[in-house]
């Protein structure tokens, strides 16, 4: 298991360092100058040319970016081009919203999505059934921003149940934290939890109808025990497979839902560094992401060795 783990962190250096370049080649071709919006409306270009040298954005573009991985790989990312705070303090200060938002929406995504899809799976072609291929189509084909928007109106301006915006940290009492990321989580959770019902209902049914399952079954174990001691754990891959995607997908939709209910994370900083061309700050945000849908690759395919021992071979 150890030799799995350290083989699959290996083979996310590369990948890092591919996302960091492409990145950094990308915003630098987004039209625009940070030199020009950092010297004013009214400089000349002569002060626009200096601003530029200062910044170090006269030098080619793998200059930079050979400069900048410099600082990366020691643990600096650099300084926010429009304060005199560091990229790392910038994060660390908006990170907690995020994760606590991912955090918050990964569980209404297992507590939904599981057991609605072991619902269905044992009862296949049911109404149940049906209602949850209805549901899940549904769900998935409406964007995260949209569910934000229709979840504010009802159960935030309406009847305010929840705060419409803003963030309440975990100090203030678990409950009113709570409070404040309930329905961005929801409007995030929407899709991934229809899309986790429905892996979970397809392996679930394709293991229920195996042969060792009809043996269980004759020697008289309990309908709860086939679906969760045997039925479950040899379905589990795929079931796995999807949740460590969803919580990449749980990261872009934070983007949006951030902005709209106006919470302080990485998606509303990520929003204004792209509009300012702030790049080393973009950079920050795209890898500490990185690393963590990295984290969770790797957890994924720890649990791959504990579901299939043959991955561990």
């Amino acid at each position: 298991m150890v030799t799995l783990i350290a083989k699959r962190i290996a083979s996310a250096i590369p990948m890092l360092l591919f996302v960091s370049f492409f990145v950094y080649a990308l915003v630098d071709l987004v039209p625009g100058d940070a030199a020009t919006a950092l010297a004013g409306d009214n400089a000349s270009a002569e002060q626009i040319e200096q601003t530029r040298q200062a910044l170090g954005l006269d030098q080619p573009l793998i200059v930079r970016y050979l400069d900048w991985l410099g600082g990366a790989l020691t643990g600096d990312l650099g300084t926010s081009l429009y304060s005199t705070q560091s990229v790392v303090q910038i994060i660390a200060e908006r990170l907690p919203v995020t994760l606590s938002l991912t955090l918050v929406t990964m569980m209404i995504v297992v507590a939904v999505g599981l057991p609605a899809g072991i619902a269905a799976a044992v009862q296949p072609n049911s109404w149940l059934d049906r209602g949850l291929t209805v549901f899940s189509s549904v769900a998935i084909a409406v964007p995260p921003f949209i569910v934000a928007l229709a979840l504010v109106i009802p159960l935030a301006i309406l009847s305010p149940i929840f705060p419409a915006t803003g963030y309440a940290k975990l100090t203030d009492g678990a409950g009113t934290w709570l409070q404040h990321l309930i329905l961005p989580a929801i409007a995030i959770a929407a899709i991934s939890a229809a899309e986790l019902a429905r892996q979970t209902r397809a392996s679930l049914v394709d293991v229920l109808g195996r042969d060792f399952i009809r043996t269980t079954r004759a020697k008289g174990l309990l309908e709860s025990t086939i679906v969760g001691r045997h039925g479950l754990k040899n379905a589990g891959v795929p079931i796995v497979t999807v949740l460590g995607l969803q919580v990449s997908r749980v990261l872009a939709g934070a983007v949006t839902v951030e902005f709209v209910f106006a919470l302080p994370g990485l998606g509303t900083l990520a929003v204004s560094s792209v509009f300012s061309r702030d790049v080393p700050v973009i950079l920050g945000i795209v890898m500490v992401c990185a690393v963590f849908i990295v984290v969770i690759n790797v957890i994924v395919d720890a649990t791959y060795g504990y579901l299939n021992p043959r991955v561990r071979v």
